[in-house]
């Protein structure tokens, strides 16, 4: 990898020419859905996309009907043609099809899905944009016949501006989802969660006007809590030295703005009466943005997070994260990507009951319905790239590609007050390539944010060589601001008695967060504390992991592996995995195991403000 940190500035992959990043706040604008039943055709050989040449329809002079964009019928009774999406079966958006469809259950490979639909503009000078929550893996649509574009990357958001292919009457969108596991991507090939795929969030038409308000970033000053500041910022023909309002009715605050010549204007707010948005208080205020033509609404909370020492300050106070790690797994029997607001609260719901005022979302972007409940709850979120164990460090595409998502993530929730971190990574090994791949992410990170904290999940080590002694040995822990490992000291290293002799070596100054320990377990199997896979093995791993980490001085958070069973095809025990990582905290059916009234126990006496021990 060559110069890696030139590619630090793109915010734009080679991948998604022509694609700007999407809408702030799609969450709350003026929108038609397209969700609901879309006709579908499954495509192993990828025969509507590439002629028997393996050429690309879409980029011959003459577009052949049989490419499936066209969404071509036959004229005459002598027309061949091998596809027919009216005919072809109906699938759930948002939703995979593994959950969907039982002979797709395994399936990795291409699906085209067809929407039709009718669309008439409010004002004829209004912009139009397509809007996907997410899909996974990659994608390629088409509206009307005519190529959006592409983008790559299944958990983030992207849109696209159909104004002028867009018709009143009998309109086709056509979109073409992949999600074969490749090398070079990110995810790479070799990972520990189900590849869901298909379109797994909400698709949307989002109407605007010609000239309308694109980004806006809202937040505190990160060294001073009476100041707010960010930027407001149009898009459109016509965007230089407009006025924007910006009003926070509930502070009787006020503020017009002028936009310079690029559209933007530079925000900065005194503020006296504020009430900090914390866990016991997540106040969310109502900020209106207006202009000539517009009027955007969206609800924002107000907090601080920093570092200081071992600390982690929230407001200024010492907090202790009481987490759990969540995957986007539906809490629903029947399992599948989640991808509501229902769903969302359930497993906030779950998180909460736990005694949980932290989440980390493993292991990528999960939906924006979770960090919105998050807000509203009171609950701090980590969340994550998706840059998982043996990325291709030296691919500059794999860089661009992790970039982009990374800069979606925080795009899409660089408002929300909830999400306090970004992590960079899991679990990587160390190399040179790795630390400078992982280094311009967290360089790239800070520029797009400034205000909230830089982590990774990292691994352990042993300290000069004792096999009791653990520490942190990775130099990527010189970069972050919040020092995270994971550690399965009891379920892969030894039994959880091992846990009682192992002392912790932490020379760096900095809060220590355990991101990850735990033990499998099914659902209604018993035995003793030795037995593995039984509820009392997890529970007792869960008891003596929680003695052994207290002994660690600058520990500030935890996040025990993990709240719900999810699918994962590296887990393949017949009568116990079946193919479901067994982790969790409760079974795939909803049912709470053992481990989850030992967690539910040491939060309930674990304070979260810390203040008695800080030194003031």
């Amino acid at each position: 990898m060559k110069n890696i940190a030139s590619f630090g500035v793109l915010l734009i992959s080679l991948t998604l020419t022509g694609q700007e990043l999407f809408l702030q706040n799609a969450y709350n604008r003026i929108a038609t859905s397209l969700n609901g039943e879309w006709n579908y055709i499954v495509d192993p050989y990828e025969n509507g996309f590439y002629d028997y040449r393996y050429e690309p329809f879409e980029n011959a002079e003459s577009v052949s009907k049989n490419a499936f964009f066209t969404n071509s019928k036959p004229t005459d009774k002598t027309d061949l043609i091998e596809y027919d999406f009216d005919k072809a079966p109906l699938i759930k958006v948002p939703g995979d099809w593994n959950t969907q469809k039982e002979k797709l259950y395994y399936y990795e490979g291409t699906v085209w899905y067809k929407k039709s639909f009718d669309y008439t503009k409010a004002h004829d000078s209004n912009r139009v944009f397509v809007y996907f929550g997410a899909a996974n893996y990659e994608v390629d649509i088409y509206l009307n016949g005519e190529k959006l574009g592409k983008h790559v990357g299944g958990f983030t958001p992207f849109q696209f501006e159909v104004s002028p292919l867009l018709r009143e009457k009998d309109n086709f969108l056509i979109v073409k989802v992949d999600n074969k596991r490749k090398r070079e991507a990110v995810p790479t090939l070799n990972t520990d969660w189900w590849n869901y795929g298909g379109l797994t969030r909400d698709v949307k038409l989002i109407e605007t006007p010609g000239t309308y308000i694109n980004d806006y970033f809202i937040q505190l000053k990160k060294d001073d809590n009476r100041l707010i500041t960010g930027y407001l910022e149009l898009n459109g023909d016509d965007v230089s030295n407009k006025k924007i309002t910006l009003e926070i009715p509930e502070l009787k605050l006020k503020k017009e703005l002028l936009t310079n010549v690029e559209g933007k204007a530079l925000l900065e707010i005194k503020t006296k009466k504020i009430q900090y948005w914390s866990p016991e208080n997540p106040k969310l205020y109502e900020v209106l943005l207006r202009t000539d033509g517009e009027t955007l609404q969206d609800h924002i909370g107000f907090r601080t997070i920093n570092t200081e020492g071992k600390y982690i300050l929230l407001n200024g106070e010492p907090t202790f994260l009481r987490g759990i790690c969540l995957h986007e797994e539906s809490p629903n029997e029947g399992g599948g990507r989640a991808n509501s607001q229902e769903e969302a609260r359930k497993l906030l719901g779950w998180a909460k009951e736990l005694g949980c005022n932290f989440v980390r979302l493993a292991h990528y972007p999960h939906n924006e319905y979770i960090i919105r409940e998050a807000d509203k709850m009171g609950i701090m979120v980590w969340e994550e790239d998706p840059v998982y164990w043996t990325i291709d460090w030296e691919n500059e595409a794999t860089y661009r590609n992790a970039e982009n998502q990374l800069s979606e993530v925080i795009h899409r929730d660089k408002n929300r007050a909830s999400v306090i971190i970004w992590s960079m990574a899991n679990e990587t090994p160390t190399s040179g390539a790795r630390n400078e791949f992982l280094g311009s992410l967290a360089e790239h990170a800070r520029q797009m944010d400034p205000t909230r904290l830089i982590s990774a999940a990292l691994e352990i080590s042993r300290y000069e060589g004792n096999p009791t002694t653990l520490t942190i040995s990775d130099s990527y822990a010189d970069v972050v601001d919040v020092l995270s490992f994971n550690q399965y000291i009891g379920w892969y290293v030894g039994t959880p008695e091992l846990a009682q002799r192992i002392t912790w070596k932490i020379t760096q100054d900095k809060p220590v967060i355990i991101s990850e320990f735990g033990a499998g377990a099914k659902y209604g199997f018993h035995g003793d504390a030795l037995t593995r896979w039984s509820e009392e093995y997890q529970a007792d791993l869960y008891k003596e992991t929680l003695k052994m980490i207290d002994k660690i001085e600058k520990l500030q958070g935890v996040t025990p592996w993990i709240l719900k069973d999810f699918r994962s095809p590296r887990r393949l025990l017949n009568g116990i995995q079946d193919d479901y990582n067994r982790k969790g905290l409760i079974s795939d059916k909803g049912e709470k195991k053992q481990a989850f009234f030992v967690l539910q126990d040491y939060y309930q006496k674990k304070p979260w403000k810390m203040s008695n021990n800080f030194p003031k």
